[in-house]
């Protein structure tokens, strides 16, 4: 950009001193929205509770974001929102999934369940779409209402463990 080391040095000295902040870390933790962005104009009310909503993204990185990026929209059938660089986007019926791709390989993620109407139907057409299932579709829960939980575990092309999940009304 242009700028010195010194320089550099120069502006976080002033910016620190600006905002009252002690050092480099509280800096990077300071947040203040844009003046005209839309979280700006937002009427905020103090709030005592954070009241989590639903969550809104999962991210989980890839060794080859084309192969997974293929393999999400074209194995698995997600809707693929949009991909930026090394960053792909699917919507999972509101929650958004982020695939990363990084220098390192891909580390023990997460196990992904995938909420179905049909475990049985769910499982077949991911059968015939290529899917390996590593475990059949099992009860694993019978509530006392005398629902029952059902999965069926499988594994991404980068052999991190997925799953189908549904529960069954009596």
């Amino acid at each position: 950009m242009g700028v010195s080391r010194d320089g550099v040095k120069f502006h976080v000295k002033n910016t620190l001193a600006k905002l009252s902040l002690p050092d480099r870390k509280a800096l990077r933790g300071w947040f203040q929205p844009r003046k005209h962005s839309a979280l700006h104009r937002q009427v905020t009310h103090t709030m005592v509770e954070a009241n989590l909503g639903p969550i809104g993204q999962i991210a989980r990185s890839v060794g080859n974001i084309e192969r997974a990026e293929h393999w999400y929209r074209k194995v698995l059938g997600l809707p693929h929102l949009y991909t930026f660089g090394n960053l792909a986007f699917f919507d999972c019926a509101g929650t958004r999934l982020m695939l990363a791709q990084g220098d390192s390989p891909p580390s023990a993620d997460s196990v992904l369940y995938f909420r179905v109407p049909d475990i049985r139907q769910a499982h077949d057409a991911l059968r015939e779409r290529g899917v390996e299932f590593t475990h059949s579709p099992h009860m694993i829960h019978r509530h006392a209402d005398g629902t029952e939980e059902w999965m069926a575990f499988f594994k991404d092309p980068e052999d991190r463990p997925l799953a189908i999940m549904s529960q069954v009304k009596p």
